[in-house]
């Protein structure tokens, strides 16, 4: 391996992350040399999770109907974009999509839920049906539902929900440029409580909104020092009818680097190609996996993803393997299409 990529991979072996100018040289330097560096990223990467591929699928469990005015989201107040919009769904309903979700082979169940957070009552029951969930299926669970305290974590954590998603998306200095509802602050307390409460956190971020490289940089160290391990990287989907528009930043090279960056600093963390992968990584697509080790399927809440089938066999094309769950094994996917699910019913009809 050319040098500066050993460097950079035997670092994240011992656990360190690359100095400042390295990791701004990661995402600009004009001499980068992608492969090596991709290479270099599959070293922490291989070290830790060897060549295995976690496979997740969201259920946009409540669509739309938030007061928040995020704007890079298509379920905002401010947003024009056409989508349906429903309150949260019935328990049945979410547990037969738990159920497609394992049988179609995802390690993980991620329910979504838009809003700035819920209250006890909904807080309590969400955390019924995470139980039940649990009970029945042999997936883990992940809920995302905004802003949430510790007496919210805590009723979660006792139901035995695995993560709490709850995103960066951006830097400190750039919160106020996608967001002016809450804070970035408001975000780090909930992941903060979480942990507290003995969930795991999920948290990331999105590339494309403007932000400079210092700010991705200052994500991915913010995410190191909070310990997070599993983070999902998304590239902005460019909707038609949100305030916050791509920045034509996003080539799959960039999106690549952005990985990359984001193994080195956080070498032992669950790396996420999430939102956006199959629109700006292209062709590319098969080279995330060097540095992540987990993608979604089927969809990302309002707009379209690979289907779990076409996803799987990229992964085995590539030469690494799918990480499913033991009820998968029963029934695996169908080749041809693969499983029909439900996690996008607020699904928009056009992108910008």
């Amino acid at each position: 391996m050319l040098e500066p990529y050993a460097r950079l991979a035997e670092r994240a072996l011992r656990d360190e992350p690359p100095e400042q100018a390295q990791a701004l040289w990661i995402l600009d330097g004009d001499d980068v040399e992608l492969l090596p560096l991709l290479h270099a990223a599959y070293v922490p990467r291989r070290s830790h999770f060897g060549r295995k591929v976690m496979v997740h699928i969201l259920n946009n469990v409540q669509s739309g109907l938030c007061a928040e005015d995020c704007g890079y989201c298509s379920q905002s107040r401010d947003s024009k974009a056409a989508i349906r919009k429903y309150p949260l769904k019935s328990d049945d309903e979410i547990l037969a999509e738990a159920e497609r979700a394992a049988r179609a082979g995802a390690s993980r169940y991620c329910m979504v839920a838009s809003g700035r957070g819920p209250s006890l009552e909904r807080t309590r029951r969400l955390a019924a049906i995470v139980r039940r969930v649990k009970e029945r299926f042999p997936i883990e669970v992940c809920l995302s539902v905004g802003i949430i305290d510790e007496e919210h974590a805590r009723i979660l954590a006792e139901a035995g929900l695995d993560r709490l998603n709850h995103n960066l998306n951006t830097s400190k200095a750039h919160y106020a440029e996608i967001c002016s509802t809450h804070e970035h602050a408001d975000r780090v307390r909930t992941l903060v409580a979480a942990k507290k409460c003995g969930l795991e956190p999920c948290s990331g971020l999105i590339v494309g909104m403007g932000e400079t490289s210092r700010d991705v940089v200052d994500v991915a160290f913010e995410l190191r020092e909070l310990e997070v391990p599993s983070i999902p990287v998304n590239f902005l989907i460019p909707i038609e009818g949100n305030p916050v528009a791509s920045d034509g930043s996003l080539t799959p090279e960039r999106c690549l680097r952005a990985l990359a960056l984001m193994r080195f600093v956080n070498p032992r963390a669950e790396i996420r190609v999430a939102g956006g992968r199959e629109g700006h990584l292209r062709a590319l697509g098969p080279l995330a996996l060097w540095p992540a080790n987990s993608l979604f399927v089927e969809g990302y809440l309002t707009t379209r993803g690979d289907a779990i089938a076409e996803t799987t066999r990229m992964i085995r094309d590539a030469g690494f393997e799918v990480e499913g769950n033991p009820l998968s094994a029963q029934e695996p996917a169908d080749e041809q299409g693969g499983f029909q699910l439900s996690g996008i019913d607020g699904e928009i009809l056009k992108t910008a």
